[in-house]
């Protein structure tokens, strides 16, 4: 079964964390995405002030157990998660593994800390790029390179989504998540 990791930090954008876990659920199950904290409580405050119970903390996480991560931004989320080393170990993990590995907004900061973004076409919230030396930035709403998806911000995050359950599920899962929330219409 498919398992999709997305990481909080208090702080974190609200939409980018929770749009992918809605998605990603409607297509694989309840038990295909989870919310892990990384702030040692099971509660999380977003950038938007929404306080979200996680399903576990990141000490409780199996790598070998998952299919992909993803990074939302928001501030100081994205910073908080940049600066923890469980974090950039687990990115680590995952993309030699060649997992799925994601990260949206300021998000991308994160995968440059961890040092996967080298020579990768990316993209971030504007303003980030400098912040991301190593990869070759792109202006595009959503970038995918191999098994690394960033995208822009909150508008994008559909989008985003949509990117990341066609790289898992494949294109007739895509199709119908596509048609089912209507975003064609």
């Amino acid at each position: 079964m498919e398992k999709v990791c997305i990481l909080l930090a208090n702080g974190f954008e609200t939409i980018e964390a929770l749009t992918p876990l809605d998605y990603i659920r409607r297509v694989g199950g309840e038990k295909s995405a989870i919310l892990v904290s990384t702030t040692g409580d099971l509660n999380v405050k977003s950038a938007q002030g929404v306080t979200v119970k996680a399903d576990c903390l990141i000490d409780e996480l199996d790598a070998e157990t998952l299919t992909a991560i993803i990074i939302p931004g928001g501030l100081p989320g994205a910073t908080s998660l940049r600066d923890n080393n469980q974090v950039i170990n687990l990115i680590n993990i995952m993309y030699e593994d060649e997992k799925l590995v994601t990260a949206i907004c300021a998000g991308p900061i994160v995968l440059e800390k961890a040092g996967i973004l080298s020579g990768k076409n990316a993209t971030s919230y504007p303003g980030f790029g400098d912040e991301m030396p190593s990869a070759k930035y792109q202006n595009d709403r959503v970038v995918v390179d191999e098994n690394i998806i960033t995208a822009r911000g909150p508008a994008i995050a559909t989008d985003f989504a949509l990117k990341i359950v066609k790289k898992i599920y494949g294109k007739k899962k895509f199709e119908e998540i596509k048609s089912n929330i209507l975003y064609d219409i």
